[in-house]
């Protein structure tokens, strides 16, 4: 069970609304023992983590709770208060790890964002080779337990071979190139064991752009622009005349994947399979195959 959204936006103040459209959707039901590895760690069985990581005034902030014991969590509700240009979030059941901060996504990389759905298969044989495969730096900056925190330092080791980690700007094009390369590894490692293609869905991000990488479970986007989605995302409330002017620019495009029954809010846009999306500020959503 879990979770996962970008958005990108001209309107920090607008991300909790336009997320609160889709609430039901985005909400995360937390089944009785829902978590084996709380349990066998001493943790509560059915608890869950969150984190989010956002992009506010030119810094990163990140705020994650290893442990929450409601038995629904809602995004939308756990960003209400939050103003953001550029957001990443994540609910999970844990999979790989033990509940705790170091293994709580989204990770953060100096300017980079990165959380996870899906499991590495045969992650506990092929851990090691994994760390192996990157330069001992960032080897040495894995800090936790999980294959998804692994993922993205072997996604940013790529970066490094283009010559790209230590740039302030990164391309698009870069990044999936980056992480087109990070999800063929894993896969030639897991097919050394014996095991089919890896099944991850990932967001990524920087403060110029929301990347969604779908290998799993629908993905899907929408872009809320315009006078018709502004009066969705305000309900009952009136939009005179001088708050049109206002709004008229404000644009969020948000991406989310792994919904209950794998079936996507309406209105939204799927991601194909094997796809990446590119939200950015200003364009429209690029889509990719991987």
């Amino acid at each position: 069970m879990a979770r996962l959204v970008g958005f990108i936006g001209n309107r920090p103040d607008l991300g909790a609304r336009a997320l609160a459209m889709d609430e039901q959707a985005l909400l995360v039901r937390v089944p009785e023992g829902a978590s084996s590895v709380a349990a066998s760690s001493g943790e509560e069985a059915g608890s869950v983590s969150w984190g989010i990581g956002f992009y506010q005034g030119g810094e990163i902030l990140l705020k994650r709770r290893p442990f929450d014991e409601r038995r629904s969590l809602s995004l939308g509700e756990i960003i209400r208060d939050v103003k953001a240009e550029v957001l990443v979030g994540h609910v999970r059941t844990a999979t790989v790890g033990a509940l705790r901060t170091e293994n709580t996504h989204p990770f953060r990389y100096r300017q980079w964002l990165f959380a996870q759905t899906g499991t590495v298969p045969a992650f506990a044989g092929l851990r090691s080779r994994m760390l192996d495969s990157m330069p001992q730096f960032l080897a040495r900056d894995v800090r936790g337990d999980t294959d998804a925190e692994i993922v993205f330092h072997l996604f940013l080791s790529f970066l490094h071979d283009a010559s790209a980690l230590d740039r302030a700007e990164v391309s698009p094009n870069t990044a999936r190139d980056a992480i087109r390369s990070t999800l063929s590894l894993v896969d030639g490692l897991c097919a050394e064991e014996g095991e089919g293609p890896t099944r991850l869905n990932i967001v990524l991000a920087c403060g110029d752009y929301v990347l969604g990488v779908r290998t799993s479970n629908k993905m899907g986007y929408q872009v809320v622009a315009g006078r018709a989605a502004l009066e969705r995302i305000f309900g009952g409330e009136s939009l005179s005349r001088t708050k049109i002017p206002h709004l008229a620019t404000a644009r969020l495009s948000i991406c989310a994947s792994d919904f209950d029954d794998d079936r996507l809010p309406q209105g939204w846009t799927a991601v194909p399979e094997r796809s990446t999306v590119t939200l950015s500020h200003g364009d429209e959503p690029q889509v990719a195959p991987l």
